[in-house]
């Protein structure tokens, strides 16, 4: 999602040059410290492909410029061979998207020539061609086998929302109308327009004979809202014929389900159907990213078993598309199995989080041996194979993105890229701890401790408690450019990372125990783990501090009524106040559904009651505690209203409390200016009450 979204900003901007600076001051060698200015000096890789030899790595990096407020991203090659890295476009424009096509050449989309279109160009960068020319652009795109089709993702107006629309004569009126739900998804209105595949034949340069996939009529999204992935979308290898997820359901039917499909649509008959039906198994949750076998006679996929539960297990399953056999190859893995690419015909790789990491594993299509590849503390957060080899790329709490390669046999990692090397050669990083933790429950909880850059352990320090969001997100070696441990210990705090309940990565039981006792174990985990660092000499009990974001607002919220005098400053941004209007306000209705246990109205329902029996508003009459409070006024998965609520509450119980709403963020803060500001605020915040 975090990836999506950077690109959707840089590729918004206007096609003009940009002038990009990464070196660092001499300050700030120095200094010699993370700041949120440096971190926004860094380098960021997204997607990566290997060529069909295995021999060239073709990357994007997207560089970002603080005075114009907006990035720019760049396509580069680096020959595995030569170890020499070409940069093929400048920062006149950008260009994302980037992959081989069957013939050699590189097909990516740019915005040179005004809205993104798809563009061609040779291996080296010559022979530069536009492909499509579609008004106002196109999203994302899939080029088949040979080159000889094409598919694209454009939203497509398909009913009248707007009341200017429904009112000829009322031009000017400026009304939303809806008879259902959903009326918003994530950061936007619906305004009757619905992202719909497209595909057609390539003839020379140009592309013919556009059919709209989806279905013109169509009142959903495909792919699927709110992030619209085209890697949902997969072309099969050898023919004309597309695989696609889609969910074809409308109105309130849409808002409370999960329950999306895998469709293969032959181009050439132009009919499509649903792989998912007609199974004596049940396909009732989220099934998803499909891939073809090398030969085209399978599909994998991710699939979901319980309906209504974003957070159950991504079980990976094939279908075999001449008999309609359905096999689901993890029953006996208890780990999500993500990012499905198949070697060959028998063997398949995926990435699994696995005790707060993300590790490379195998299966063959016999299934239920799973081998874990890689090792160590690290998330790898996707990979390519071609010709026997691997590319991966990789990222920890000390390391922001590069690239690896992989030795499929032995799991051994050697680094390719190195993109921000100019960063960490003149910064020191903190040591990053693994901790295991007793809980009140008698188990083992994993908790990531960082600690400050020439930390003495003969000095206190403040520390952070930090909660993560979700809530069914794992504390994993991952880096952020939002919610960075690194850049917190610079500052001179111990930050203190807990994987409570309800995270994956330590199987499905300790998933699932968060749904419907949000109030419950994952808070006790939480003290269990900031009580279990504070007996250290090095941690000031004086000083501790609680932070967090969405599910980890919500705790800061609750803990701020429960926490027992243990905090001297919170900060909560984009968190769950007040769960019965978090209800009425909330988009995706399958996940309160779930994660709440049903709606405020079903009085027999227990769990339902004890959770809002438990909302955190009920406990202001106990906040005793300065509290920040941060928000997106574009954030409709936790409406920014719920932190309006906490900050009207806090001020009227006397709390000292601040509010920062950014008006043009949503759920999370992507703009760098709004980045610098959000971390002032932050580090402003904490500095004021815990040094």
């Amino acid at each position: 999602m975090a990836t999506l979204a950077m690109a959707l900003v840089s590729c918004s901007e206007p096609a003009k040059p940009l002038t990009i600076d990464n070196a660092l001051t001499s300050e700030e060698i120095a200094q010699a410290r993370l700041t949120p200015e440096v971190m926004w000096k860094m380098r960021r890789i997204g997607s990566s492909e290997l060529s069909a030899d295995g021999t060239v790595v073709l990357y994007t990096v997207t560089d970002y410029s603080m005075a114009e407020n907006r990035g720019v991203t760049r396509i580069y090659t680096l020959d595995l061979t030569s170890g020499v890295t070409t940069e093929l476009t400048d920062t006149s424009s950008n260009n994302t998207a980037a992959r081989w096509g069957g013939d050699n050449n590189i097909w990516f989309l740019s915005n040179r020539s005004g809205a993104m279109q798809v563009w061609r160009m040779a291996a080296n960068g010559s022979e530069l061609k536009q492909i499509t020319d579609i008004e106002g652009g196109v999203e994302d795109f899939g080029v088949n086998s040979d080159c000889t089709a094409l598919h694209y993702i454009k939203a497509v107006k398909v009913k009248a929302v707007n009341s200017a629309d429904v009112y000829a004569d009322m031009d000017k009126s400026k009304a939303r109308i809806y008879d259902d739900l959903m009326v918003r998804h994530w950061d936007y209105w619906d305004d009757g327009s619905y992202r719909h595949i497209f595909a057609g034949d390539l003839v020379g340069d140009k592309l013919v004979n556009i059919k709209d996939v989806t279905g013109a009529d169509a009142e959903y999204d495909t792919p699927l809202a709110p992030f619209f992935d085209g890697g949902e979308i997969a072309w099969h290898p050898n023919s004309l014929r597309i695989a696609y997820t889609c969910k074809p359901l409308t109105g309130t039917k849409y808002a409370v389900s999960t329950d999306s499909d895998i469709f293969i649509h032959d181009l050439k008959e132009d009919t499509a159907y649903n792989i998912n039906i007609n199974h004596s198994q049940k396909f009732e949750g989220y099934d998803k990213y499909p891939v073809w076998s090398p030969d085209g006679s399978k599909i994998a996929f991710r699939s979901q078993r319980r309906p209504g539960n974003e957070a159950d297990k991504e079980r990976l399953f094939i279908y075999t598309v001449a008999t309609g056999e359905m096999k689901e190859l993890t029953a006996n893995f208890d780990y999500h199995a993500t990012n499905i690419v198949w070697a060959d015909e028998q063997t398949l790789y995926f990435i699994a989080p696995i005790e707060a990491t993300h590790q490379i594993c195998r299966v063959t299509t016999e299934g239920n041996d799973v081998k874990v590849i890689t090792s160590g503390d690290h998330d790898i957060v996707s990979m390519t194979i071609a010709d026997g080899r691997c590319v991966a790329a990789m990222q920890k709490i000390s390391m922001a993105t590069e690239l690896f390669e992989v030795d499929l046999n032995s799991g051994k990692m050697e680094q390719i890229t190195f993109v921000n090397k100019h960063i960490y050669d003149n910064i020191e990083m903190g040591q990053v701890q693994k901790r295991w933790v007793k809980t009140t429950d008698g188990k083992q909880m994993l908790v990531w401790v960082i600690l400050p850059p020439d930390f003495d352990p003969a000095k206190k320090y403040p520390t952070l408690l930090y909660c993560q969001g979700g809530p069914q997100s794992v504390v994993s070696q991952f880096w952020s450019y939002r919610w960075n441990f690194q850049l917190m210990a610079s500052q001179g705090y111990v930050v203190v990372a807990p994987n409570r309940r309800g995270l994956p990565s330590f199987g499905q039981e300790w998933l699932d125990q968060i749904s419907g006792d949000y109030s419950g174990q994952n808070i006790r985990d939480y003290l269990s783990a900031i009580d279990d660092v504070a007996k250290e000499k090095w941690c000031d009990n004086e000083r501790l501090g609680c932070v967090g974001a969405s599910y980890g607002g919500y705790s800061v919220y609750y803990l701020a009524g429960h926490h027992d005098k243990r905090f001297k400053a919170f900060i909560s941004h984009c968190g769950i106040f007040n769960f019965e209007s978090m209800y009425g306000e909330t988009e995706e209705l399958f996940f309160v559904n779930n994660d709440y246990g049903g709606s405020y109205w079903d009085k027999q329902n227990k769990t339902a009651m004890r959770s809002y029996d438990n909302s955190p508003h009920k406990a202001v009459d106990k906040w005793d505690t300065p509290i920040l409070i941060i928000t997106g006024e574009y954030d409709y998965r936790i409406p920014y209203t719920q932190s309006l609520q906490a900050f009207t509450a806090a001020r009227l119980r006397g709390i000292d409390a601040k509010l920062v709403s950014f008006e043009n963020e949503a759920h999370q803060v992507f703009k760098p200016q709004n980045s610098l500001v959000w971390n002032r605020e932050f580090f402003g915040w904490l500095d004021k009450y815990l040094k």
